[in-house]
C-alpha cells in the first residue's frame, strides 16, 4: 500500500496540463470517486491495524497534494494569455457605466424597509385582476364613480377583468386567505384610465398598508403614520389628519404633512399652507371585513395609501410625474448617489 501511495505520490507531482479539459481529465483520473486515490481509500480497510497510522498519513498527503497540484493547474491555464484571437475587437474602448435604481425603485424600498421594521411582512398580487377583488370586496356601491370607463381600464370582451385602479385588491386576496392578525404592506403598479400631464399619468405606483386585529384603533394608525412621515421626511415633520371618504374605510382621513421644504412657514410648493397631502387612511369598515371573511365583531383594523410618485416628489421635488417613466439617462443618473 505505501509503495503504491509513493508512486501515486511521484505521478502527481510531474503532472502537466495545457489546457482547462486537460486538467479535468486529470481530476477525474486522480480524485473522482472512481479515481486513483479513491481506490486507496477503499483499500484502506485491509490496511493491518499496526499499519493504518502510517498508512493513513501519507494516504491524506496524497490526497492533499493532488488536490493542490490540480488546483494549481488549473489556475494557471485560466489564467493564461489567450492571444489576440479572443479579443473582442467590436467592444467600445470607453468604460462602461453601471446603472442606477430607478427613483421610485429606491422611494419604494425605503418606505417599505421603515414598515417592515414596525413589523409589516411584504405581499403582492396580480396587475389584471376581477371586480370583486378591485371593488366588490373593498365596499364599491354598483354605481360608484371609480367603476365608470373613465376612471377604469377595462378587458376588452370580459367586463369583470380590469386593471387594477389600486393595490386594495392585494388586501382582499391576503384577508380571504389569512385570519388576523393580519400586518401588510402592499406596493405595486395600478393603472387609471386619465389624462396624462405633468401632475397624472395612466399608470403609476401606490404602496397601501393593512393592519388587522383585535382593539385595533384609530390611535394606531396614526402613531405609525406619525413615525413613518418622520422616519421618511426627517424628525421635525408634523402630521395632521382632515376627515375624508373612502368606500372601504369608515371613518376616514386625508393626511398631510408640514412641507418639507419651508418647514411649515408656507411656499409656493405647499401652496403657502405650510402643509402637503401624502395619503389617504382610515378604520377598515366592518362591511369590507365580513365581505372578506373576518368577523368584525371580534376584529378591527386599518389602512392606508399613498402614491410613491407623490412621496418621490416630496422627497426629490420632482415637479413632472412623466420625467419617472420617459426613462432620460440624464434625470436618472442623477440619483446614483441615493442607491
Amino acid at each position: 500500500m505505501i509503495a503504491k501511495i509513493q508512486e501515486l505520490l511521484a505521478e502527481v507531482e510531474q503532472l502537466q496540463a495545457s489546457n482547462v479539459d486537460e486538467v479535468e481529465a486529470l481530476r477525474i483520473k486522480y480524485l473522482s470517486k472512481k479515481g486513483a486515490i479513491n481506490d486507496l481509500m477503499a483499500d484502506f480497510r485491509n490496511v493491518p491495524a499496526e499499519m493504518k497510522k502510517e498508512v493513513g498519513m501519507k494516504l491524506n498527503e496524497l490526497k492533499n497534494k493532488a488536490q493542490e497540484k490540480i488546483a494549481a493547474l488549473k489556475e494557471a491555464v485560466e489564467t493564461q494569455d489567450t492571444g489576440a484571437d479572443d479579443m473582442d475587437l467590436t467592444r467600445t474602448a470607453y468604460p462602461i457605466s453601471l446603472g442606477t435604481r430607478h427613483p421610485l425603485t429606491i422611494v419604494k424600498n425605503e418606505i417599505v424597509d421603515i414598515f417592515s421594521r414596525l413589523g409589516f411582512t411584504l405581499a403582492e398580487g396580480p396587475e389584471i385582476e376581477d371586480d370583486w377583488h378591485v371593488y366588490s370586496s373593498m365596499n364599491f356601491a354598483d354605481d360608484h364613480p371609480a367603476r365608470d370607463m373613465q376612471d377604469t381600464f377595462f378587458v376588452e370582451a370580459r367586463p369583470d377583468i380590469v386593471l387594477r385602479s389600486h393595490t386594495s385588491s392585494v388586501q382582499a386576496r391576503v384577508m380571504e386567505k389569512q385570519q388576523p392578525p393580519i400586518r401588510v404592506i402592499c406596493p405595486g403598479r395600478v393603472y387609471r384610465n386619465e389624462a396624462i400631464s405633468a401632475r397624472a399619468h395612466c399608470f403609476f405606483h401606490q404602496v397601501e398598508g393593512l393592519y388587522i386585529d383585535k382593539n385595533v384603533s384609530f390611535t394606531d394608525l396614526k402613531q405609525v403614520l406619525l413615525l413613518f412621515a418622520q422616519e421618511m421626511f426627517g424628525k421635525e415633520t408634523k402630521i395632521r389628519l382632515r376627515p375624508s371618504y373612502f368606500p372601504f374605510t369608515e371613518p376616514s382621513a386625508e393626511m398631510d404633512i408640514s412641507c418639507n421644504i419651508c418647514g411649515g412657514k408656507g411656499c409656493s410648493f405647499c401652496k403657502h399652507t405650510g402643509w402637503v397631502e401624502i395619503l389617504g387612511c382610515g378604520m377598515v369598515d366592518p362591511a369590507v371585513l365580513e365581505a372578506n371573511g373576518i368577523d368584525s365583531s371580534v376584529y378591527t383594523g386599518y389602512a392606508f395609501g399613498m402614491g410613491i410618485e407623490r412621496i418621490t416628489n416630496l422627497k426629490y421635488q420632482v415637479k413632472d410625474l412623466r420625467m419617472f417613466s420617459e426613462n432620460d439617462t440624464r434625470f436618472l443618473e442623477e440619483f446614483t448617489s441615493a442607491n
